[in-house]
């Protein structure tokens, strides 16, 4: 199978090395195209030891759609329709698109004719796919079958987690999911300023806090305990931890998360909108 990339940035980037880097990625040739010359060739070399001579890069966009099965863009929103409008012919192939506010309706109307038969899945993944800890919701029109979609779920779940989700709820996942990394290294990061003002060594302090992040984690997917139980099994009366939390509760430290995770949703909104 030959899975192409248009667009190879932070978050087209990271799925590309974490899926280049995988198991499922053996036995098929990546194709890739950016509009920087020098940007193809350097993503090709760094993938060289992990993926070998399976990386391709092609010359402009319609060469890679003519010549792939999967096509995955990773470009930003405003270029989207532009880049189906030059692959368009391509409407036996499966597009899969992960740019925020481009429903799949308004794919289907950039590519024109071929948008009624297009096969296209709407992912919204986050970075971690380059150290395969991504969280990847996919979405698709009723051109995709069961199997081409399975096609699909196999690249992301090779960079993390994936779930199928409603359209509709594209714009929770933005919230919970697609932005969530940028408010979990604010968190890191307050965690680990706070470590050196009390006398720590940065570096030390970046290990502690994001491996307990990392721990913290992994235990909400492994255990079928309630977050409160979880939390207040970790606040022994009287203790350290149930004073940092209540801080952080006096202080409104939960509203602010959903203020935050609010506004990536009404944003997201506004984006589909325009």
């Amino acid at each position: 199978m030959k899975i192409g990339f248009i667009g190879t940035g932070n978050m087209g980037g990271a799925i590309l090395k974490g899926y280049a880097g995988s198991e499922a990625s053996i036995g098929n040739e990546i194709l890739i195209h950016n509009r920087s010359t020098e940007h193809n060739e350097q993503m090709a070399a760094s993938m060289a030891q992990a993926a070998g001579n399976r990386i391709r890069i092609c010359n402009d966009n319609r060469q890679l759609a003519e010549e792939s099965d999967i096509i995955i863009i990773g470009v930003k929103p405003d270029a989207v329709e532009q880049v189906l409008k030059e692959i368009s012919p391509a409407k036996e192939k499966i597009i899969v698109s992960m740019a925020a506010g481009v429903s799949i309706a308004k794919m289907e109307r950039a590519m024109g004719r071929s948008g009624a038969f297009a096969k296209i899945i709407r992912i919204m993944p986050n970075t971690p796919a380059q150290v395969g800890e991504a969280m990847t919701s996919m979405s698709r029109n009723t051109n995709v079958s069961q199997g081409e979609f399975e096609d699909v779920l196999e690249i992301f779940s090779s960079v993390g987690k994936c779930r199928e989700v409603d359209e509709s709820l594209i714009d929770c996942v933005i919230g919970v999911s697609g932005s969530c990394t940028a408010y979990t290294f604010m968190y890191i990061e307050a965690l680990i300023q706070a470590a050196c003002e009390n006398g720590m060594e940065e570096q030390q302090a970046r290990v502690f806090a994001a491996q307990s992040v990392l721990g913290a984690a992994k235990m909400v997917l492994e255990s079928s305990e309630s977050l409160e139980q979880l939390r207040v099994n970790v606040c022994s009366p009287g203790g350290t931890t149930i004073e940092a939390v209540n801080t952080l509760f006096a202080n409104g430290f939960m509203e602010d998360v959903k203020e935050g995770f609010q506004a990536a949703v009404d944003r997201s909104k506004e984006m589909t909108g325009e």
